[in-house]
């Protein structure tokens, strides 16, 4: 009874965290693992404890969308991992196999030709109305032909290429670890504009009502009927159990070809009556099933953890093991992902584990048989030799480089320097950037000032002309003046936003060599700085390279004089400190609201002290750092709602 306690509060950690807040703690083979020994021990003892996972669908709603009750609940689907399996299911009825994909399930509802409402499964009986980003997915139609209402269940989701190309493009710390987080966090959110730009798909599987329509009692047909009405139909085909076996490796052929995740098949019946005829269990359909794909699994030696520093400064444990065969392929290595899965899994060198491909394309350590746990986090860069420190992200505790100038880091702490908030230097993008360091025109950010000297040769380069090296340099010439805050932010010292870079030049009356000579115990005596920025700005003033590299870039910029403001004693917010955290739903990022704040006379630092007003989080009972230290200080924890009545109506 113990055993399935523990088991139930694991599953539904894991199902909160993957639901609710759009990320991972677990792998899917593991908590299908540990689902599989819960209802193994409730069919056992023939007891079924209260919160059990195994009774539940989906996710409890706590977000600000409105809520939508289903006409009829949306079940989850009994799964087999046996070809086997299917053939006993289908027996002598016609099926069709389409792929499972992983996204969100969406309920489209069309009235008179137009669309009405899209609602995601929710816990199945209730769900949250997106119909506002609905509309602006790329293959919704917003209208159709049948002018009768129509209900169809389908998936909405985000490709492997649009996944890299909008995690590529997203903040430091603030990237998806796989496309159905990104899907489910673009979705379930207020602000439409992020859901379109970020290229979601819709892919019908299910036709829930449509009446005055014959579709001789085929579901192969009203799959047919959807697509000439104008929606993506998942594919799908037609199967009876002599053909079933053939068919499942057909698909499983195509899984690592595909630009879309899919974690198995689904089987349904074709006959629509037959269907009906089934019913329901309390969990399940009883007319359709999923194949989840058998993972593959070979044991293996753990030989070493690479810590290898990305161009964030974030440094990614890399599993190096004994080479093994996984679905048809060599491994030897496998992305372990942050510090708390290395933890977690108690991983050592020596460890005999066991490895598999996700999804039958991601290698991954499904599970380490001896933990000899001896694995110590570095506290230095392998890269530059600078200091390490751990980041407590959405998906845990994460390793970073400190060193704004590791080689690693380079070209994106030159692009940080060039980009608009910082120097603002057009012409120089991150592709241009690697040019010129390949180069080595530009080693580091003092370099850019002198590009005039390679012009013969800039002007020859692919991609370059005389009339592109004339407005790069005209852009370079009108950024060697510059506001101090803009300097100091293009600097990248770590933990240092503009906003703080603002707070900072004010205290020290836009002074550079005062910013440069001030004591950690001045630094943090400014309104929401704490130790750690207060140490991060000290430190990186107190390097020799840095000094270096600014006495000589000093000779080529000059700071605009600060406009003095006048403090508006009106300003709703005005000398109030606030800290934002986690996902936004009302605003599109922390910067949009960053700004609002700013406008209205308040300041946002990263840091939580004794002088914060409030912290801003929509994930309010979570144990964050963030969280737990507000606590600690009695700092009011508000949402979005609670922070804009109180703040901003």
């Amino acid at each position: 009874m113990e055993r399935m306690k523990e088991l139930i509060a694991l599953l539904n950690k894991a199902s909160c965290a993957y639901y609710q807040e759009d990320k991972e703690i677990m792998s899917d083979h593991e908590y299908d693992k540990l689902y599989d020994e819960l209802l193994q021990l409730e069919k056992q003892t023939n007891t079924i404890l209260a919160n059990s996972p195994t009774q539940k669908v989906g996710y409890t709603i706590l977000s600000n969308l409105k809520k939508i009750k289903h006409d009829v609940a949306i079940l989850s689907l009994d799964k087999t991992k046996e070809v086997e399996k299917l053939k006993e299911f289908l027996k002598e009825q016609k099926g069709i196999l389409s792929w499972k994909l992983d996204g969100l399930t969406i309920v489209l509802t069309y009235q008179n030709g137009e669309l009405v409402q899209a609602v995601t499964r929710g816990n199945g009986s209730i769900g949250e109305d997106v119909t506002h980003n609905a509309k602006v997915f790329q293959n919704i139609p917003l209208k159709i032909p049948y002018k009768e209402e129509l209900v169809i269940r389908g998936e909405g989701i985000i490709t492997f290429s649009e996944f890299k190309r909008i995690n590529l493009s997203l903040q430091e710390g603030e990237s998806y670890k796989n496309p159905r987080n990104l899907c489910s966090g673009s979705v379930r959110q207020l602000n439409s504009e992020i859901a379109a730009k970020r290229n979601i798909l819709f892919y019908a599987f299910t036709l829930a009502k449509a009446d005055n329509i014959d579709f001789k009692n085929s579901k192969i047909n009203q799959m047919n009927w959807l697509t000439k009405m104008g929606f993506t139909v998942v594919e799908h085909s037609e199967v009876i159990e002599d053909t079933i076996e053939k068919t499942v490796q057909e698909y499983k052929n195509k899984v690592m070809k595909n630009d879309f995740a899919s974690d198995g098949l689904v089987l349904t019946y074709d006959s629509i009556s037959y269907s009906n005829s089934l019913g329901t269990t309390s969990k399940f359909p009883k007319d359709s099933i999923a194949f989840k794909w058998a993972d593959e699994m070979a044991k293996t030696t753990l030989l070493e953890i690479i810590w290898n520093t990305s161009r964030t400064g974030l440094i990614n444990p890399i599993a190096v093991f004994e080479p093994v065969e996984l679905e048809g392929s060599t491994v030897s290595r496998a992305s372990v992902h942050n510090v708390s899965i290395v933890e977690e899994l108690k991983l050592g060198i020596g460890d005999i584990i066991k490895v598999y491909k996700a999804n039958m394309i991601i290698p991954q350590i499904a599970e380490n048989l001896t933990q000899k746990n001896n694995i110590k986090i570095p506290q230095y860069c392998a890269v530059c030799g600078g200091e390490t420190e751990i980041r407590i992200l959405k998906d845990g505790k994460a390793l970073y480089c400190t060193n704004p100038n590791c080689q690693a880091q380079k070209i994106l702490s030159l692009s940080h320097f060039v980009s608009r908030d910082a120097m603002n230097i057009e012409g120089l993008s991150e592709e241009t950037l690697k040019k010129f360091v390949e180069k080595e025109f530009i080693k580091d950010y003092t370099d850019i000032f002198l590009l005039k000297q390679h012009k013969n040769i800039i002007e020859n380069m692919e991609g370059f002309g005389e009339r592109s090296y004339e407005k790069l340099i005209i852009s370079i010439e009108k950024s060697k003046i510059v506001s101090l805050p803009n300097f100091i932010y293009a600097l990248g010292i770590n933990h240092v936003g503009l906003s703080n870079a603002k707070l900072l030049c004010k205290y020290f009356e836009y002074d550079l060599q005062k910013i440069i000579e001030a004591k950690e115990e001045d630094i943090v005596s400014i309104d929401g700085f704490g130790e750690i920025i207060a140490h991060s700005i000290y430190q990186y003033f107190h390097n020799e390279k840095h000094i270096k590299l600014l006495q000589k870039v000093l000779q080529y910029i000059t700071f605009t004089k600060p406009e003095i403001v006048e403090e508006v004693e009106n300003l709703p917010l005005l000398n109030m400190v606030f800290v934002i955290t986690g996902d936004l739903i009302q605003f599109s990022n922390r910067k949009e609201l960053q700004q609002k704040i700013e406008l209205l006379g308040g300041k946002v630092t990263g840091t939580i002290t004794k002088k914060t007003k409030c912290l801003i989080n929509n994930n309010i009972t979570s144990n964050s750092s963030k969280n737990k230290k507000a606590k600690e200080l009695n700092i009011p924890i508000l949402n979005e709602n609670q922070f804009i009545n109180e703040y901003l109506s």
